[in-house]
């Protein structure tokens, strides 16, 4: 059977439109209340986003991860931070999200800096974790290769014995990190590609807020 032609899944937003004046007056704000509404909607799993990351001679690598807090002060995610993803964004700390909210004809794009989030914070999120993701984390040496699941599984079964049914420490090698923005482009798809694309941009200690061309 031939493939479906790109054309042929062609179709026009529809959904609604947005205008300056139906900003929040931050990005916070304004991310707080699409998410809200992704929420209401039903999305499928409306805390994934893509995470883009690149090494310091530019090269990128990009994947889906989850996201486990926000504020005014940017976005969190968890990880590994020995894994590709970690050890780029150490070495590059800059990083792109994307919240691909299709259901709702919608994304939201973040550029910002990346930086650690407090001890604190990671120990007390990974303390409320499942058990199960608790010792996942210490099993997983995350992006390097492996011989087969079993290794995976033996490691596992060693850390059940290890730590019984006591408490799971966070491992030394995981941790938070936060995404502190400087651009959120809010994007709300429109009749005949001719999308709304309204973004937030940091200038100094004040944000501005831009329409960009579609």
């Amino acid at each position: 059977m031939p493939d479906t032609p790109a054309n042929d899944l062609r179709r026009d937003y529809l959904r609604a439109g947005l205008a300056e004046a139906d900003l929040a007056p931050t990005w916070h704000e304004q991310f707080s209340r699409w998410y809200a509404e992704a929420l209401s909607a039903g999305v499928g799993e409306p805390d994934a986003m893509i995470l883009a990351t690149a090494t310091a001679d530019g090269m990128p690598s990009a994947r889906t991860v989850l996201l486990k807090g926000h504020d005014e002060r940017g976005l969190v995610l968890f990880t590994n931070l020995t894994s590709r993803k970690g050890m780029e964004l150490m070495g590059n700390p800059r990083a792109s999200l994307v919240f691909p909210w299709l259901a709702l004809e919608r994304q939201v794009i973040v550029h910002g800096d990346v930086e650690r989030v407090a001890q604190h914070e990671t120990v007390a999120y990974f303390a409320g974790r499942p058990r199960s993701s608790q010792l996942g984390a210490w099993a997983s040496h995350q992006s390097q290769v492996i011989g087969s699941r079993v290794v995976l599984l033996e490691r596992l079964e060693k850390l059940q014995q290890r730590f019984g049914d006591g408490e799971v420490p966070a491992p030394p090698f995981w941790g938070g990190l936060r995404v502190a923005p400087r651009t959120v482009e809010f994007w709300q798809g429109r009749a005949s590609r001719l999308h709304d694309r309204l973004r937030y941009r940091r200038e100094g200690p004040t944000w501005v807020v831009e329409r960009l061309s579609p």
